[in-house]
């Protein structure tokens, strides 16, 4: 039905960069929010940045102003860039969609959360 792919994780030392990128595919009918969320060894999953299908963007408050979503319509993508990163940071990035879908059999799905399969980031010198 949905598969989300993501790409661009790995291994930072403090201060450095790096760029998530998840790409979304199958039958989709329409992307609502996409977003990103991170789960450390032992805590809960939680939300890193959202955005709406109007671009309305919500961070969680320790990435403010270093994290930066983005989407892309057209190509049914989502990018979180990651600035400043420390190892705090340090977890298992996914990417999630609330979105419409399609199945030839049943017809239009209702709208659900869809989740990658996750990227590692890890930050450390």
């Amino acid at each position: 039905q949905v598969q989300l792919v993501e790409s661009g994780g790995g291994l930072v030392q403090p201060g450095g960069s790096l760029r998530l990128s998840c790409a979304a595919s199958g039958s989709i009918v329409q992307i609502y929010n996409m977003g990103w969320y991170r789960q450390a060894p032992g805590k809960q999953r939680e939300l890193v940045a959202r955005i709406t299908s109007g671009n309305t963007t919500d961070y969680e408050n320790s990435v403010k102003g270093r994290f930066t979503i983005s989407r892309d319509n057209a190509k049914n993508t989502t990018c979180l860039q990651m600035n400043n990163l420390k190892p705090e940071d340090t977890a298992v990035y996914y990417c999630n969609i609330v979105a419409s879908a399609q199945s030839m059999v049943i017809g239009i799905l209702p709208i659900r959360n869809y989740w990658g399969q996750g990227t590692q980031v890890t930050v450390s010198s």
